[in-house]
């Protein structure tokens, strides 16, 4: 299984919903791989504490060879790195990946992602795809390589906008590119349930026939310290509310 996380728009809590998702993943006894994607490497840093030159090679180093035309190539298994929590791997992102976005769009190495993890699906049960914002090469590339898509919404108009070009977006690559591609659904996240506007916007995309998931997560300042911590919820504080929905939601999708 590979799952996509994907929305056009940033700051929506991509990075946080996938390491968290595969945090579970990994406790729940799968052998699970995240793919960051991202030049800002978030999701590296969250399940690393690492930065800079400090970050093993990894997703960059990768396209890289695939512009190569020498005749050494690494193994697919050499571009994994070990993270601190048992049965979850990570192929690390870098800032070398905005250097290298053009020349794989020339050469249209679009397809190579998923034939890397055609090498790797063997070895794992459950391979999370983290992108950047908006539909670039690497975004696309998850996609053309992901058998299933989670769309995050954070509850404002400008979302709801982003939302429905993002709908557009994977429709489009069902067509041309994957259909084989699954859109699970919207994740509504950073929700405040006293709040009048999120519940307003959930309730409207309802009626609207939109495939929003049961279990919505929390805003919570929980989350920072997660982040601050390169911890998981599910190793900082698996008691926590918004760590039992990101388990809910877990369970949920596997269901």
């Amino acid at each position: 299984m590979r799952r996509v996380i994907f929305n056009q728009k940033g700051g929506v809590g991509k990075s946080s919903i996938v390491c968290n998702l595969a945090a579970i993943s990994a406790a729940e006894g799968f052998r699970t791989l995240l793919v960051d994607l991202d030049a800002q490497a978030n999701a590296t840093h969250y399940l690393t504490g690492l930065t800079g030159d400090a970050v093993p090679c990894g997703i960059a180093d990768f396209f890289k060879q695939t512009l190569s035309s020498g005749p050494a190539q690494k193994k697919p298994r050499a571009h994994i790195h070990e993270t601190p929590f048992a049965n979850l791997h990570l192929i690390t992102a870098s800032a070398e990946l905005r250097e290298l976005q053009s020349k794989l769009e020339v050469r249209y190495k679009v397809q190579k992602l998923g034939k890397l993890l055609s090498k790797l699906d063997a070895d794992y049960d459950r391979i999370y795809l983290d992108t950047p914002a908006g539909l670039n090469f690497y975004s696309l590339s998850a996609l053309i390589a992901a058998d299933r898509c989670l769309i995050p919404f954070d509850c404002d108009s400008f979302s709801r906008q982003s939302l429905y070009k993002v709908l557009v977006e994977i429709e489009e690559v069902q067509a041309d590119h994957n259909e084989k591609l699954t859109l699970e659904g919207i994740v509504v996240n950073q929700f405040h349930s006293s709040a009048s506007l999120p519940k307003q916007l959930t309730d409207e995309l309802v009626v609207e026939g939109l495939p929003l998931l049961a279990t919505f997560l929390m805003s919570s300042v929980k989350m920072r310290e997660s982040h601050q911590a390169c911890k998981p919820l599910i190793h900082l504080e698996p008691t926590h509310q918004l760590s039992q929905q990101f388990q809910a939601l877990f369970q949920l999708l596997e269901g």
